[in-house]
């Protein structure tokens, strides 16, 4: 059953429009928002560049949901087309239904979107008691569950998943303490985890800022939705998908995407002789005004990958578009 989704911030929003309103074009722009989530940057992407067509794809059910009323409400259905599916499928669907069709720009904000937080019966939230799910798309069941997961892994691949996934440094005591709790009863419940992980760490150490069971809760997340391996699988097949001049945008929230990102676009650079483009030396990060607004943000990096014309080995990122893009400072 999906519910009403929850408000969310969307990042880096003029960041984004300077970006893609930088392209330049004879006709319609195609754009793709492949991390539909809350809707943020598709809405304001259709309505600042109006001659946008933004293909946009999310395997949430609550996503979908909310988001077809989004584009109903704000007469965007012949602007903007709304599919069922991760993003890893996209280029699969692309080649299925027009092998021609390019991109001028591609957008993926990899952030979990507030909701996933703020309801707690999906699980991904220790601030109050539900199953462990987890599941971005909770309708798959081939997809297995955080319980799940935490009560078939051994005692080894519960430490690696938590060191490599969360970064956790104290990922052996606590895969150590999961398979003892396991013993004698399943370990199916937020709070069940969140207090094994919290005594898991030195007493010292456990009313810190950052609550303890942070970093193990963000692995398991990764782990069941497999964030990390489709992110690497699928940043050069969306390379490919863009038009001359198109701009890959990619946000993401902690080092271990940015890594990845950082990785494959100088991958693709390297690999696409004079085809590649990258915009962004360093990341471009929020500014002070947003993180005050939004304090959610202030982790995100902005990555640009620009395909561009092998003839004159140039992109066209900095050139005035055609049709100049409405924008609101």
């Amino acid at each position: 059953m999906t519910k009403e989704y929850t408000k969310h911030y969307s990042v880096l929003h003029r960041e984004i429009l300077q970006a893609f309103s930088t392209l330049t074009y004879d006709k319609n722009l195609v754009l793709a928002d492949l991390t539909f989530g809350g809707g943020g940057h598709t809405l304001m992407l259709a309505k600042e560049i109006e001659n946008a067509i933004i293909y946009c794809v999310d395997q949430d059910p609550d996503a979908l949901k909310n988001g077809e009323n989004l584009i109903t409400n704000n007469q965007l259905q012949d602007r903007v087309i709304l599919n069922s599916m991760n993003y890893e499928e996209f280029p699969l669907w692309v080649s299925r239904q027009d092998q021609q069709l390019r991109f001028n720009g591609i957008l993926m904000d990899l952030g979990v979107s507030s909701h996933h937080f703020d309801d707690f019966t999906r699980g991904f939230s220790f601030r109050e008691d539900a199953f462990l799910d987890m599941r971005m798309n909770f309708n798959d069941e081939s997809i297995p569950t955080a319980a799940e997961v935490l009560n078939s892994l051994s005692e080894k691949e519960l430490a690696d998943m938590i060191f490599v996934y969360g970064e956790e440094r104290f990922s052996r005591k606590i895969a150590k303490n999961i398979i003892e709790f396991r013993r004698n009863d399943k370990l199916e419940r937020t709070k069940q985890l969140e207090d094994i992980v919290f005594h898991s760490y030195p007493k010292h150490l456990r009313h810190k800022k950052t609550h303890p069971a942070t970093k193990t809760f963000q692995a398991l997340r990764i782990f069941v939705n497999r964030e990390l391996e489709v992110l690497e699988n699928s940043l050069e097949k969306l390379f490919e998908l863009l038009d001359t001049g198109g701009i890959l945008a990619v946000i993401s929230f902690h080092s271990l995407e940015d890594r990845i990102v950082k990785h494959k676009f100088k991958e693709i650079f390297q690999t696409h002789t004079n085809l590649a483009k990258i915009l962004t030396k360093k990341p471009i990060i929020p500014t002070e005004e947003e993180i005050a607004e939004n304090s959610r943000s202030r982790s995100a990096k902005l990555r640009l990958l620009q395909k561009i014309d092998p003839n004159t080995q140039g992109g066209v990122y900095g050139k005035k578009s055609k049709k100049k893009a409405k924008y609101n400072s």
